[in-house]
């Protein structure tokens, strides 16, 4: 069975959104990607009506397994915070009204399950994610990788409903991330 994701890197200014299908094997494939703008002149509740209305036509039109959100963390800018929590409200609401799971993960983490090192920097994440989804061009602007970068990780940490080999026929194919990302799973399972 193929999972989809839909990753949301949720903020008031530029929302990340990106659906990606993975398969047992965790080869993923981007299935759409795009970023919802709002303008800081209109009023919050207009803001954030704009990108509920898009949370909900990427729901009804992609049809997720799971919703992968970004989690709000601790920012010395609180505005800042304030306002990705917001929009990350509306987004786990529609998705909770589908009765669509919603999973949350940090940025080390999906920084950690795309590139191996959870201190990554932008760049990095998006020239992984664009190898690993075997994209022609980097998704723009960096909340559209992000997303991406989170229905990965998702996918990636669920299993995708089945556990992966990091040796023997079909490792090769995995991305060096991947590899790395398998071989840690398997040494925390070992460590138990």
């Amino acid at each position: 069975m193929t999972l989809r994701v839909l990753g949301v890197d949720p903020g008031l200014t530029r929302c990340g959104i990106g659906v990606v299908d993975v398969e047992k094997n965790r080869r993923a494939t981007m299935v759409a990607v795009g970023v919802v703008g709002t303008s800081p002149e209109e009023s919050l509740d207009q803001r954030l009506l704009v990108i509920a209305t898009s949370i909900d036509d990427w729901l009804d039109r992609y049809e997720p397994h799971v919703l992968a959100v970004e989690r709000v963390f601790s920012q010395l800018n609180v505005s800042t915070v304030m306002g990705v929590a917001q929009a990350s409200g509306v987004v786990i609401a529609a998705a909770a009204r589908r009765g669509i799971p919603v999973a949350l993960h940090t940025p080390s983490e999906v920084k950690a399950a795309v590139t191996g090192s959870g201190t990554s920097n932008k760049d990095a994440v998006t020239k992984l994610v664009t190898k690993i989804l075997r994209l022609d061009a980097p998704p723009r602007p960096a909340d559209a990788a992000d997303a991406l970068a989170l229905a990965i990780t998702h996918a990636w940490r669920a299993g995708s409903g089945a556990a992966i080999a990091t040796t023997g026929p079909g490792s090769q194919s995995l991305t060096p991330a991947q590899r790395a990302w398998a071989e840690a799973e398997a040494k925390a399972r070992r460590a138990r």
